[in-house]
């Protein structure tokens, strides 16, 4: 936006002799450009005032003064013979889009949303007004002189002006009093839609009523007239509306509206000069005034006056000549090859209408007829691919359809919510960041799918992203989102530890509770219940037994003694010997 940009009109006050041929351009880029009409060339550059765009330009009653406001909160006064700046305040704490300068040429009215009457001698704020919630387009003084003539009039005080706003349907009427009580409007307009032009005639006399046209973005225009004496409750409603439609003879039997773009009064204060129609190619039209009908609509045939000529000339598109051994290649299914058919001109076109008697085509046989490999055209069943969920997602996104986005964003696979993404269109990038906001404030359990969406598209679209330059409104509340979540994060993860240890300790309770008693009942009791008489018998057996026992154990010790004995005399070679070998060794 670097070439410059007409904002608005010259005023009516600067219409003097010698700058009637200039006119004042603001641009975007902040600089002022001074055209010469007459010459139909650039005469002259202002730079150095303004940081950002220019909104307003206005010539100041003195020829060689102008003045200009932008997006960078400040007025500046301009020396427009050298080309410097004269003067540079700042006229709000946001953008200042409007001006107005006083009859007198002493005052200067200044709008953001607030609307300030600067002295422009001192340059201090000489009256505050409450203004529109939304920036004012339009400021206008409606009064030259105050009703009132018993005061001498200081230039200011006891006049009227006018302002209207963006986006808002009321144009408010406002009244410059000696005090600084009343900030508020004193009667307003109210109109079918936004205003996007406005023009009047200046009340000169007391009982002069103040005619207005406001031109309605709706292409309607609004004509008031109405008599400023004082405070007035309610909105004032339009005495007279005009539209413009098409006859609807032609053709088309239902007549069209045609826009009205601007209105202004002529000097006679009874006529109105009218544009309409199309903004590149505007019809301009004189149109006397008649407010006792309360509408008016204008027939006017803007096709015949706007018909563009179209040349019927022969087409440069030949057929080519095929011969019967060229193989043509067509665009679309693979395996799809049909034969081009030159023209014929002696023959009658065939007609689709059956004959009685014979029966229909099935559709396979046709896709024989037309050659279509039908097995490579089948796909296989099952989900979806990502070419197709990126079909499905941009179609979601451009019909806001609930059920498609679902079917897409419900998905929990992160190898297709890539693919997705990387072959999304880069213009269903910021829809799909919208949507991926908006459903995460909604159930924590589509918020953990969502955060994979989000994931994949700042990874992939990630320099897309940050060439936009109003990405930070656009981001906001996913980013305040986003903050608000994280900074709950630890007390949760607090909390949840505390739970942690409370719930298992009432568990651990509930356990030793549930464990079953131990029987502390014997299984098995042994009961000594015998007298003194069996003790004896018993005790007798016993000495039996023992008694018993002692001659077994006396035999078993001679037993062993009489083998010890044996032994020690074969060791020794005394063993009993025959008597014959006695008597050899004697």
């Amino acid at each position: 936006q670097d070439g410059p940009q007409r904002k608005k009109r010259k005023s009516e006050a600067g219409e003097v002799d010698k700058q009637l041929d200039i006119l004042a351009i603001g641009t975007a880029v902040g600089s002022i450009l001074l055209y010469s009409t007459v010459k139909g060339e650039l005469q002259s550059k202002l730079d150095g005032g303004h940081d950002s765009r220019v909104n307003c330009v206005r010539w100041h009653q003195d020829s060689c003064c102008l003045y200009s406001c932008s997006d960078d909160k400040h007025i500046v006064e301009w020396n427009t013979q050298t080309c410097k700046v004269k003067c540079k305040w700042k006229g709000d704490n946001s953008s200042v889009t409007c001006l107005c300068i006083s009859p007198d040429g002493k005052m200067l009215l200044s709008a953001g949303r607030t609307i300030k009457l600067w002295d422009l001698e001192t340059k201090e704020v000489y009256r505050h007004f409450t203004g529109h919630a939304t920036s004012v387009s339009s400021l206008m003084f409606t009064t030259v002189k105050p009703m009132n003539d018993s005061k001498p009039f200081d230039g200011i005080t006891g006049l009227y002006f006018l302002s209207g706003a963006i986006h808002d349907r009321l144009l408010s009427v406002w009244y410059i009093r000696s005090d600084r009580k009343e900030k508020n409007a004193v009667m307003s307009f109210t109109v079918s839609d936004e205003p996007t032009f406005v023009d009047l005639t200046v009340s000169e006399v007391k009982e002069e009523p103040v005619k207005l046209a406001v031109v309605c973005r709706d292409g309607q225009l609004h004509i008031f007239e109405h008599i400023l004496n004082g405070y007035c409750k309610k909105p004032l409603t339009s005495n007279c509306t005009i539209q413009i439609a098409t006859p609807g003879n032609d053709g088309d039997s239902t007549p069209k509206p045609v826009p009205i773009l601007a209105a202004a009064f002529c000097t006679d204060k009874q006529s109105l000069l009218l544009v309409y129609g199309n903004t590149l190619q505007p019809i301009i039209e004189k149109v006397s005034l008649n407010t006792s009908e309360s509408h008016i609509c204008l027939v006017r045939d803007i096709q015949k006056v706007l018909s563009l000529k179209t040349d019927a000339a022969l087409t440069k598109v030949k057929t080519p000549v095929v011969n019967s051994d060229t193989k043509v290649l067509v665009p679309g299914i693979p395996g799809h090859s049909t034969a081009v058919k030159t023209p014929a001109s002696g023959k009658e076109k065939k007609k689709n209408k059956r004959r009685p008697g014979e029966t229909e085509e099935s559709i396979e046989e046709r896709l024989g007829a037309l050659d279509i490999d039908v097995s490579k055209v089948k796909t296989t069943g099952g989900l979806p691919q990502t070419d197709s969920f990126a079909v499905l997602l941009v179609q979601g996104l451009e019909s806001n359809d609930a059920e498609i986005l679902n079917k897409v964003l419900n998905t929990r696979k992160e190898n297709i919510v890539k693919n997705t993404v990387a072959r999304m269109p880069i213009h269903a990038v910021i829809p799909l960041l919208h949507e991926l906001t908006k459903r995460l404030q909604g159930n924590p359990y589509s918020a953990s799918v969502m955060v994979r969406w989000l994931k994949s598209v700042f990874t992939l679209h990630a320099s897309y992203l940050s060439t936009l330059p109003d990405l930070i409104p656009q981001l906001g509340m996913l980013y305040q989102l986003m903050e608000s979540r994280v900074k709950t994060l630890q007390k949760l993860s607090r909390l949840h530890g505390r739970l942690f240890i409370l719930v298992t300790q009432v568990a651990a309770s509930q356990t030793v509770q549930d464990v079953p008693e131990v029987n502390q009942t014997a299984k098995l009791v042994y009961e000594d219940d015998s007298s003194e008489e069996e003790g004896s018998d018993d005790e007798m057996i016993a000495d039996k037994d023992s008694d018993e026992n002692w001659d077994e154990d006396e035999e078993k010790e001679e037993q062993s003694d009489e083998q010890d004995m044996t032994v020690e005399k074969e060791i020794n070679g005394d063993s009993d010997l025959e008597p014959e070998n006695e008597s050899e060794e004697e």
